[in-house]
């Protein structure tokens, strides 16, 4: 294996070969303004004094980490542990990264922000900081995730933004994407996009981690406070990668905690039946970086299923590739019937609704922790509330 690989992080924008800048001209100048900004605000001790001040009597931090006691007892071997983004403002982990950028935006002085969406948490999640803010708020999300998301599309009006829907493509995520990048194209001067994961072009995987890396300091706070030791195992879902990397950031360093990320495995192993870029993809360059890709022999991006719109993308952050190549975290794929199995059991023992992506990290950890000791400690982390996904459960789940 290539030395690159086995860096997570080689130069700025790069994660072993994976990253960079792959944007046109007009976006350039954009984008090193946006990583200057960055770049000063991060030393910034007023700027970092805000921020957290932000999370803390607005978003709700610091989250909870709960001892699942019935799952881990149902379950035996691993004692479970449940990182509670579900219950920061807005209802999961997108605000913090909201939150960082919004404050970006007024000190580059943007009043209109554009976003994507796919399940809607990351449009809810800007629509309310601009509303806070007093910006302009403009969302794209594909027709096919505004039909599965009624609630959140509700939500962002609500707010006061405008939701355009997007009828190309596969009227999912990526094609809000591109929308997305087309307006600002268009309008970069006056606009900031408010890019919602650890995708894009640099600086975006990169400062998106960070303003998520609160996840990770937090956990290891309080796991070390709640059974003096770290974690043997930490369970994130993955789709663009932000709740994931948010995580597992801060234990990256510890070798022996072991990171594993959880794709979207549909409802099928062919290509188009699911969202799992590390059983399927390939490296190949998608909006503005250079990572793994679902794509078919001739390069062309490949369509994707998963019955939760947060996770259905065909590729996947450039720093998640990177921890691949090494070895240093490991991915696997739950299916669309082992999330809904997983959401119900997390439901009826905990009584947690979580959002159907977080589901997907649920059902690995039943899968993995009774074959662990009961000395390990897992945590699996609840990035959002299944609030959200209501209309879908009851179309998907006999109840009663």
């Amino acid at each position: 294996m290539a030395s690159a690989a086995r860096k997570i992080k080689s130069v700025p924008g790069r994660f072993g070969k994976y990253g960079g800048r792959y944007v046109p001209e007009t976006l350039m100048a954009a984008l090193e303004e946006l990583e200057r900004e960055y770049e000063r605000a991060r030393r910034d001790k007023k700027f970092r004094a805000e921020f957290e001040s932000l999370l803390k009597n607005y978003a709700g931090r610091p989250t909870a980490l709960f001892h699942a006691r019935r799952m881990s007892k149902e379950l035996g071997g691993a004692k479970i542990y449940l990182k509670r983004e579900d219950l920061l403002h807005t209802g999961a982990h997108k605000i913090n990264n909201c939150i960082g950028q919004a404050l970006l935006a007024v000190r580059m002085g943007k009043k209109r922000i554009i976003a994507e969406t796919g399940a809607g948490q990351h449009g809810v999640a800007s629509a309310t900081v601009c509303a806070l803010f007093g910006l302009e708020c403009v969302v794209y999300m594909g027709v096919e995730d505004m039909r599965r998301q009624e609630l959140n599309v509700f939500r962002m009006r609500l707010l006061g933004a405008e939701v355009r829907g997007v009828e190309s493509g596969s009227k999912t995520l990526k094609d809000a994407i591109n929308e997305a990048m087309r307006d600002w194209v268009t309008n970069v001067r006056t606009t900031h996009y408010l890019l919602g994961s650890v995708l894009g072009a640099h600086p975006y995987p990169t400062m998106v981690r960070d303003f998520h890396s609160v996840i990770g300091h937090e956990a290891r706070a309080q796991i070390l406070k709640a059974e003096g030791k770290l974690p043997t195992v930490i369970i994130a879902c993955v789709g663009g990668g932000s709740n994931a990397i948010g995580i597992f950031h801060e234990f990256i360093k510890d070798k022996r905690v072991k990171l594993i990320g959880v794709e979207a495995g549909g409802r099928g192993e062919k290509l188009g039946e699911h969202a799992a870029r590390f059983r399927g993809g390939s490296p190949g360059v998608l909006q503005g970086t250079f990572s793994y890709v679902l794509q078919d022999a001739a390069g062309q991006i490949a369509n994707t299923h998963s019955v939760s719109a947060g996770l259905d993308y065909p590729s996947i952050g450039p720093e998640h590739a990177a921890l691949a190549d090494s070895g240093r975290a490991e991915y696997v794929a739950a299916s669309d019937a082992e999330a809904l199995t997983a959401l119900t059991r997390l439901a009826q023992t905990e009584g947690i609704i979580a959002a159907l992506e977080s589901a997907h990290a649920v059902a690995e950890c039943i899968k993995r922790a009774p074959k662990m000791k009961k000395s390990d400690v897992l945590i699996v982390n609840i990035s959002g509330r299944g609030d959200k996904d209501i209309g879908i459960l009851r179309e998907n789940l006999k109840i009663g």
